[in-house]
C-alpha cells in the first residue's frame, strides 16, 4: 500500500486544501473537481493512488460528456493534491497520466466596430461596468485581477496585479482610456472596481449581449475582453515573449494561440526573401557580353 488506508482524497484536501489553493472561486472549483474525483473512484471500487485510477475516471468523466480541456483541468487539481501528499511522504508513487490532447478552439475576440455597439450598450446599462470593460480590454487583466486591484496598486501609469491565477504578480502600463477609468473611481473605499459584484457584472453582460442580438454567440464572454487585448497587441506587432508577460501567462504554449495573428511578421519574411533575390540578381555578373 501506498498511503494510509483510512486516507481519502476528502481527508487530504482537508489537509492541504487552504495550503494549495487560494479561498476563491478557482479554489472552490478545485475543491468540487476533487469531491467528483472521489465519487468516481469509490463508486467504481479503484484505489486512487493506482494507475487504474487515472483510466478509471477519464473514462468516467467522458462517459458525462466532459471535453478533454475539463478533464485535464479536474486531474490537474487531482495530481497537485497528491504530488503534495507525496512530498510529504503520504504517497511513494504517483498514478501515471500524459495530459489529454486538447482541440484548438477559435480564439473569439471584438472588432473594433462590436467594441463600440457593446461598449455603448454597455454604458447605457451601468457606467462603472462600462468602464471596467475598457479597463479589461486596454490591459488583458481577467476579471478577477481587475475586481481586486487596489488604489495602491496603481501608480506611475501603471497597475499591478496581485492576485493572479499564476500566482505570479504582474504589472502592466496604462493607456490613456484605463488611467482614466481608474481615476474615475478613486473615491470608492478599496479599489476602483472593487463595488462590483461579479453576478452582477455577469447578468449585464448577458444583457447587452441580447440588446446586440449577440445572444446566440456562445464564445463571447467576459473572458473575450482579454482576449481582445491579446489579439490587437499580437496584430500591432508586438512580439509573442512580450505578449506573454503583458498577460501573465505562465507557458509561452499560452500565448501561441494568438501567433496565427501575426500576419504582419510574416509579410516581413517574404519581403526579406524577396530583398535576397533582388540582390542576388544585381550582383550577378553576365557570363556573356556583345562583341
Amino acid at each position: 500500500m501506498n498511503i494510509v488506508p483510512q486516507f481519502r482524497i476528502r481527508d487530504l484536501y482537508e489537509k492541504y486544501g487552504h495550503l494549495l489553493w487560494e479561498n476563491n472561486k478557482h479554489g472552490q472549483n478545485a475543491g468540487a473537481f476533487l469531491h467528483e474525483i472521489e465519487d468516481i473512484t469509490r463508486r467504481n471500487g479503484v484505489d486512487f493512488r493506482q494507475n487504474a485510477a487515472v483510466d478509471t475516471i477519464i473514462t468516467d468523466l467522458r462517459r458525462k460528456g466532459n471535453s478533454n480541456a475539463t478533464i485535464n483541468r479536474k486531474l490537474a487539481a487531482y495530481f497537485k493534491l497528491l504530488r503534495k501528499a507525496e512530498r510529504d511522504g503520504l504517497i511513494m508513487k504517483l498514478p501515471a497520466y500524459v495530459r489529454l490532447p486538447e482541440k484548438k478552439g477559435r480564439v473569439r475576440y471584438l472588432s473594433l466596430q462590436e467594441e463600440a455597439r457593446i461598449f455603448a450598450s454597455m454604458k447605457a446599462r451601468s457606467e462603472q461596468c462600462f468602464h471596467l470593460c475598457e479597463f479589461l480590454v486596454d490591459t488583458g487583466a481577467r476579471v478577477g485581477e481587475a475586481l481586486s486591484l487596489k488604489h495602491a496598486d496603481v501608480a506611475d501609469g501603471a497597475a499591478t496585479f496581485w492576485i493572479t491565477k499564476s500566482g505570479r504578480s504582474r504589472t502592466v502600463p496604462l493607456t490613456k482610456r484605463a488611467q482614466a477609468s481608474v481615476e474615475r473611481y478613486a473615491a470608492n473605499p478599496v479599489g476602483p472596481f472593487s463595488n462590483i459584484q461579479y453576478q452582477k457584472l455577469r447578468y449585464h453582460w448577458h444583457e447587452v449581449k441580447r440588446s446586440c442580438s449577440l445572444e446566440a454567440d456562445k464564445e463571447l464572454v467576459l473572458h473575450t475582453l482579454r482576449h481582445t487585448c491579446a489579439t490587437r497587441l499580437v496584430k500591432a506587432g508586438i512580439d509573442l515573449r512580450r505578449v506573454q508577460m503583458f498577460l501573465g501567462h505562465q507557458t509561452i504554449q499560452m500565448t501561441l494561440r494568438y501567433a496565427h495573428l501575426a500576419t504582419k511578421d510574416l509579410d516581413q519574411c517574404a519581403l526579406a526573401l524577396e530583398r535576397q533575390v533582388e540582390n542576388t540578381e544585381t550582383d550577378a555578373s553576365p557570363e556573356f557580353e556583345d562583341a
